[in-house]
């Protein structure tokens, strides 16, 4: 097994440090890192297809981290790693409704059970998710609810009990997608072996690795496909 230098020791420790003194000053200049996409959005040429905005936390960033090929044709990944339902709804005007989707897929609650942002009750969650779905739905944008993936435990959070709380939350996600007229995707049923990950196709437990990803893009194919063949809710402002 390959060991450190005590010189690249060193610059992993200033690297870090410098991750967590950039981690604490965004804690109080901008909390929902509104920064992250911004120049991005700014960027943007104009539409020629319907635009697909992938919002999320972790799982959704490393999605194009991993597999960049997904993101073609419209697809945009606004995935931030860490973020929790709350950060997600602050961004959620600059980094969706503005760039003007035909469909939006919302990916959030894993670090919410795992209070990255302080404790919060799958309540509190919810909330949020509905206050993106009706959002989204007031500006004639098509909603896709994702599932949270399988994880029998979080390695930052050891001894949480997440199994129990995915499991109520995603019976909720379902449910709520039905009730407004949203498209559920099923990546739970896709990943999991037993109430976990399966093995193959995740680096930590929580994360797909590319195989994991591999087997998501057709449960994210046939959401898109379901949720444009539907009739937009609301109108556009």
């Amino acid at each position: 097994m390959a060991c450190s230098t005590p010189a690249s020791a060193q610059a992993d420790d200033a690297a870090k440090q410098r991750a967590a003194a950039e981690a604490e000053e965004r804690l109080h200049q901008d909390w929902p890192w509104l920064g992250r996409y911004r120049s991005a959005n700014a960027a943007l040429e104009p539409a020629t297809v319907p635009r697909i905005i992938f919002m999320g936390d972790s799982i959704t960033q490393g999605w194009i981290d991993k597999v960049p090929g997904f993101f073609t044709a419209g697809r945009l990944d606004r995935g931030i790693g860490g973020q929790t339902t709350p950060q997600m709804l602050l961004r959620f005007r600059q980094d969706v409704i503005a760039l003007k989707p035909a469909i939006v897929q919302i990916m959030g609650g894993t670090n919410d059970i795992a209070g990255n942002t302080g404790p919060m009750a799958p309540e509190q969650t919810q909330a949020n998710i509905m206050s993106m779905t009706e959002l989204a739905q007031s500006h004639g944008i098509r909603v896709i609810l994702a599932s949270i993936p399988p994880a029998a435990n979080f390695p930052w959070r050891p001894g949480l009990a997440t199994i129990p709380r995915i499991a109520a939350m995603n019976v909720w996600l379902r449910t709520y997608a039905a009730s407004v007229g949203a498209t559920y995707a099923d990546y739970w049923g896709a990943l999991h072996d037993g109430d976990a990950l399966r093995r193959e196709w995740t680096y930590d437990g929580v994360h797909p690795n590319e195989a994991g990803y591999a087997v998501m893009a057709p449960v994210a194919d046939k959401a898109i496909r379901a949720a444009m063949a539907a009739s937009p809710r609301g109108l556009r402002s």
